[in-house]
């Protein structure tokens, strides 16, 4: 199929509406040892809803749900053949990011200091284009921190202040420049 043609087909289906709603509410997230995962899930204060161990303990299923969020983790023995740590970019969001991360810091976790991306859209794999603090403006979906499990699967807390929408105006103040200029451009 050539290039216009492939590009054509995609617009068509993308255009089409989904008739079945679609909502992400687990994720599966890789770890070594159970018992330490369940700890420290425990210890962010999150809901656990189910600690099932199968009579031969061969296969054994934990799941958590954050405070207020409609999506649960699961881990556990024989869920996933996913290597341990192995997630990044596990986004929690957050209306305020400094009462997140003390939240976290006072249950003993260890978090990184509040960063911003400087491009204005969304925070750089590797440290790229970061810096340090929260957004000055304090622009919605602009400010983050990090932590990390034991295994070292990768959470990090979004500031989210408002919400985007589909009529976004240009030049709306509660988002970066940088990223309404995105949302408008073909």
């Amino acid at each position: 199929m050539s290039t216009d043609r492939l590009a054509k087909a995609t617009a068509i289906h993308a255009a089409r509406a989904w008739t079945v709603p679609m909502s992400l509410e687990l994720l599966v997230i890789p770890v070594s040892d159970v018992d330490r995962s369940k700890i420290f899930y425990s210890s962010l204060g999150w809901r656990l809803d189910m600690d099932f161990i199968a009579e031969d303990g061969d296969y054994r299923v934990i799941q958590f749900t954050p405070p207020g969020s409609a999506c649960s983790i699961m881990f556990g023995r024989n869920v996933t053949d996913a290597l341990p740590g192995s997630l990044e970019g596990l986004h929690l969001i957050v209306s305020d990011i400094d009462t997140a991360r003390d939240e976290l810091l006072v249950r003993g976790i260890e978090v990184s200091e509040p960063f911003h991306d400087a491009g204005g859209i969304f925070h750089h794999a590797g440290g790229d284009a970061l810096t340090t603090g929260p957004n000055p403006q304090r622009k919605s979906y602009a400010s983050y921190a990090s932590f990390r499990d034991p295994d070292g699967n990768g959470w990090v807390f979004q500031e989210v202040t408002a919400r985007l929408t589909s009529d976004l105006e240009a030049g709306d103040p509660r988002f970066t420049s940088e990223l309404v200029t995105a949302l408008h451009s073909p």
